[in-house]
């Protein structure tokens, strides 16, 4: 639980902390911040807060619009949380569309307009954790990288909207990394699951930690990270 005071420790918001890549962002970030562990299920916070020096919850559902106060003070906001559904266009009804966009674009545009009088003050960062799905899309995953496209434009408008008050905004572009999402990804598809061509989710904390940590006279715009390996 929460060990050091907060005002010694700037302050960083990850969404979808409990697992995947967000959990090694928050498990990252918690070396140097007081981190708001993002999540909807209370008792997998509570665990991963447990384990920060210094942390605090932040639980909710926000793709249903339930989104918990705001601290008065935000440096990092990054946006984690995200869901991958849907099938061919032809196979996917409105709902699934409705389910996927409104977790990885309405919850991150209602987030960060709410955080952004904190994150002026603070003049901070956002960093929206996209996808190479955000550049690309194939058969099979078009709901899914259509939110993606969707974030990468939502990222680019509020980088310059936000440049004159010193708010950054860093998009990072994993490519395939092993976790949950993943494997679930992989199983649809029907391929095999071999993580000697994934990212490690803490490759990724690492490409989250290079663009916090930049000087504020610079910006990591966009980032994308591959695995080194190919089929």
């Amino acid at each position: 639980m929460t060990t050091e005071p907060l005002q010694n420790r700037p302050v960083a918001l990850v969404t979808g902390a409990t697992r995947g890549i967000g959990r090694a962002i928050a498990a990252d970030l918690g070396r140097t911040h007081h981190v708001l562990v993002g999540g909807r299920s209370a008792s997998a916070v509570d665990a991963l807060v447990a384990e920060l020096p210094s942390a605090a919850p932040f639980v909710g559902d926000l793709g249903a619009g339930d989104l918990p106060p705001l601290p008065e003070r935000l440096d990092v906001l990054v946006h984690s949380a995200g869901v991958e559904q849907g099938t061919t266009v032809a196979e996917t009804p409105r709902a699934v569309w409705e389910q996927v966009f409104a977790t990885n674009v309405f919850a991150v545009a209602e987030l960060t307009r709410v955080a952004l009088p904190a994150l002026r003050a603070a003049r901070g960062i956002v960093v929206p954790i996209n996808s190479g799905s955000g550049f690309h899309s194939g058969p099979g995953g078009g709901v899914y990288a259509a939110s993606k496209f969707a974030l990468r434009a939502f990222a680019d408008a509020l980088r310059e909207e936000e440049r004159a008050d010193g708010v950054r905004v860093s998009s990072v572009h994993p490519g395939r990394t092993d976790s949950d999402m993943q494997r679930q990804l992989v199983a649809k598809l029907g391929e095999s699951y071999d993580t000697d061509y994934y990212l490690a989710p803490e490759d990724v904390a690492a490409a989250v930690r290079t663009v916090v940590d930049l000087p504020e006279r610079g910006t990591v715009e966009s980032l994308a990270i591959r695995p080194t390996r190919r089929r």
